[in-house]
């Protein structure tokens, strides 16, 4: 579909594509500054309600599936009664880190400084996108969901906006009854944040070249939740791990976080200059 279709127009002073934590961050600290520039009487007399936030999940927190450490710092400037109300599971209360065989753990008696979480809180990220969102709008800014950007729009030197996606389509393109064109969605500023696989971000990469400045490391990996047995993880418990399941050559490493009532959060991650090939196979048979 070409741009010249008919779509209906509309108009932002701010545009976010993507209302994860760093979006949503984005939306409310521009909502503030508008809200002291009004108090202070000074013109022209803005508003939040143009700034516009898009978000492709159903609701918000849909996307956002990992459980997370989360350094209080950024959040403590940006929200500074935040834990009055941070929907955070549980305050970070022991680091450790691992040294894994199949059978056996060795503990570090150092935990690295980078490891460090002492003061840090255990959170889902989902619930921190919701209570952000929550903020947002009590903030004026405009928040919409099952909304995705499809492709940006080029004006010259710079991005206009963005064209969101068409609705009403069925699982081969084809238009369905119901179906309606994506909006022409205009704004003075577009911020990307969709995450470091947003396609509008790669195509703005590709287009203006910008391949290698400040490169993304990219690694593979699972995370999960898991109830055990009460006792056995500490709500607030750290761990982080090197070596089994993963041979010497392969870099990447395991974590596991207690959280509130017996869940805990762990994963697997692995850098993606692995050379095997069949790494879970290899993996599997070796242990």
């Amino acid at each position: 579909m070409s741009l010249s279709e008919n779509r209906e127009k509309l108009a932002a002073d701010v545009l976010i594509v993507g209302a994860g934590p760093a979006g949503l961050s984005c939306a409310l600290r521009l909502a503030q500054l508008i809200q002291q520039h009004n108090r202070a009487q000074r013109l022209p007399v803005l508003s939040p309600e143009n700034i516009f936030v898009l978000e492709k999940g159903r609701e918000l927190g849909s996307h956002q599936l990992s459980g997370a450490i989360l350094d209080p710092r950024g959040l403590r400037e940006l929200v500074p009664d935040f834990a009055d109300s941070a929907p955070f599971d549980t305050p970070v209360t022991s680091d450790a880190a691992y040294f894994l065989t199949a059978h056996r753990a060795w503990k570090s008696p150092l935990a690295p400084p980078p490891l460090h979480n002492r003061g840090n809180y255990i959170v889902s990220v989902s619930d921190l996108a919701k209570w952000l969102g929550s903020l947002v709008e009590k903030a004026g800014a405009s928040i919409f969901t099952q909304t995705a950007g499809r492709e940006l729009l080029y004006e010259g030197q710079g991005i206009a906006g963005v064209i969101t996606d068409d609705k009403g389509l069925d699982k081969n393109g084809q238009h369905k009854a119901n179906f309606s064109p994506g909006y022409e969605l205009r704004a003075k500023v577009t911020v990307l944040a969709e995450g470091p696989r947003g396609s509008l971000t790669k195509d703005l990469v590709n287009r203006c070249k910008l391949d290698g400045i400040n490169p993304q490391i990219y690694a593979v990996g699972i995370k999960e939740l898991w109830k055990v047995a009460s006792g056995r993880i500490r709500a607030g418990q750290v761990m982080h791990t090197l070596g089994w399941p993963l041979a010497p050559e392969f870099f990447g490493g395991g974590w596991l976080y207690g959280m509130t009532a017996d869940p805990v959060s762990l994963g697997l991650v692995v850098g993606l200059e692995y050379h095997d090939p069949f790494l879970t196979h290899t993996q599997h048979s070796r242990n």
